[in-house]
């Protein structure tokens, strides 16, 4: 019988390594709730047409409010419409950067060792 006590192939420096990791990514977990509430707290601004229309949404991507300039409402409705739709994106766009690069700063370096 080969292999006998060896447990699961892990040496001791593999468990210990094993364990730091999952140290680790206890403090990712803990981090990534501090993270959360954060990005709820977040305002971030998507724009159109320097400033005429803005959407502001949350860093978790949650609609805000809608700031519309008196001068985008002389535009007619179809230019509007198009404007808060380019706003929306912006916002979503910046958004969504901002969680990636939150969450990339969060986990950077995680790593599991043997797995």
């Amino acid at each position: 019988m080969t292999g006998k006590g060896q447990g699961f192939g892990f040496g001791l420096g593999k468990m210990k390594e094993l364990a730091d990791a999952f140290k680790k990514a206890q403090q990712v977990q803990e981090g990534a709730k501090q993270l959360q509430e954060e990005l709820e707290q977040m305002e971030i601004i998507g724009e159109a047409n320097n400033g005429l229309i803005k959407v502001i949404v949350s860093g978790n991507q949650e609609p805000r409010r809608v700031e519309i300039s008196p001068d985008a409402l002389n535009k007619g409705a179809e230019v509007l419409s198009s404007l808060v739709t380019v706003a929306m994106k912006d916002a979503y766009n910046k958004s969504t950067a901002t969680m990636r690069e939150r969450m990339e700063d969060l986990t950077g370096g995680l790593e599991l060792p043997g797995l």
